[in-house]
């Protein structure tokens, strides 16, 4: 399992740092994004306490760990510095907490978000065919949400997503020990979404794709 959007205690998760990688390890993980809650007010901080986390682990575990950041709820005029600002400040893996329906996103963010070069838009909601197209034409991952609440849009933004030619990854956003899950339980997250199983490869692959473009070798 790969999972890129997970939560800890630095922003409104549950668990430390070490305490998700470990579980999440034991639960199959063979990758872990960390992406914490940020906007304007706490970026720098989290994201130094996090590549400061993913550090301490390296060559301990079997597990790839990758600091990164979801930029959440900020105005979609700031959101394309906010994710050049991330990356400068040392976050490997930028998510934009997109448009979903259970929850006050400002309209336009997740245009901002694809805008901006973010790598996840995560749980989308009622994203348009003209957002999506853009993401396909940069590369940018649309995320498949195994989130209660979240997972609503599911098959909209999958639908969406294959007519325009929209990479998929299937994400937990993982905020508690229970929301971690194993390979087997992402497949039926993608096949509830209404993904074939050869689209269900195609967004497995994705995630190595992903993962291989954000590692470089360079951590584990």
């Amino acid at each position: 399992m790969i999972d890129f959007h997970t939560h800890t205690v630095w922003s409104d998760g549950e668990l430390i740092p070490a305490e998700l990688v470990r579980r999440a390890m034991v639960v199959g993980y063979r990758a872990i994004g960390i992406t914490d809650h940020v906007d304007e007010s706490n970026m720098e901080t989290v994201i130094a306490a996090l590549v400061r986390a993913s550090d301490s682990l390296r060559g301990l575990y079997d597990i790839t760990v990758i600091p990164g950041v979801e930029i959440t709820h900020a105005p979609p005029a700031q959101i394309p510095r906010l994710i050049s600002d991330a990356r400068r400040m040392g976050a490997r893996l930028v998510v934009v907490h997109g448009e979903t329906p259970v929850e006050p996103v400002s309209p336009g963010t997740s245009a901002a978000a694809i805008e901006g070069g973010c790598d996840i838009l995560a749980h989308p909601g009622f994203i348009t065919p003209q957002v999506a197209a853009e993401a396909a034409r940069r590369g940018i991952m649309l995320e498949i949400t195994a989130r209660k609440g979240h997972s609503l849009t599911n098959g909209h933004v999958a639908a969406v997503a294959l007519e325009a030619g929209a990479g998929l990854v299937v994400d937990t956003d993982t905020h508690a020990p229970g929301d971690l899950i194993d390979k087997r339980m992402a497949e039926k997250v993608l096949r509830g979404a209404g993904l074939s199983d050869e689209r269900i490869a195609v967004a497995f692959n994705n995630a190595e794709k992903l993962l291989e473009k954000l590692a470089g070798g360079n951590f584990r």
